[in-house]
């Protein structure tokens, strides 16, 4: 992955991530974040997968339902945020795909292998956002009160 901070002004920075061929979004995600101490951004991307594991939550057993997609597809829309959470970045993407028949695939974004780009436009807020364990569902999701950006 090469990236290239494109625009820093009052505290917000955003970058142009650009993926290789093999690279897998999620951990370069994730460690780019780290590398950079983001704590409140959001971004957005289009490219392809050469496969990819995208999740459905399942209510009712708190857990995720596990949807492989093991074929070339189309990155149609990749967003997510980035927060704080025990006092790390973490990471969160939701991604719809499109098959070669034209049908889509959509869901939380486990794993993705990049062929051969994807092109992520990520930017960071100056304030922070925490995540902490909610207690109806057992996910780790943004809770406004805790963070800096509450107004």
């Amino acid at each position: 992955m090469h990236s290239k901070l494109i625009h820093e002004a009052n505290g917000q920075r955003t970058w142009a991530l650009i993926f290789d061929t093999g690279d897998e979004v999620m951990a370069v995600l994730k460690a780019f974040a780290s590398h950079n101490q983001l704590a409140a951004s959001h971004f957005t991307a289009i490219g392809a997968f050469k496969d990819v594991m995208l999740a459905y939550l399942d209510w009712e057993k708190k857990e995720y339902r596990k949807i492989p997609i093991d074929e070339q597809v189309e990155v149609l829309v990749l967003a997510g945020d980035v927060a704080e959470k025990d006092a790390k970045p973490a990471v969160h993407a939701h991604c719809v795909v499109g098959r070669p028949d034209g049908s889509t695939r959509g869901g939380h974004l486990l794993w993705g292998h990049v062929r051969p780009t994807l092109e992520v436009v990520l930017t960071e807020s100056p304030a922070h956002l925490r995540k902490t364990i909610h207690d109806a569902s057992g996910l780790p999701l943004i809770d406004i009160s805790a963070s800096d950006a509450a107004v």
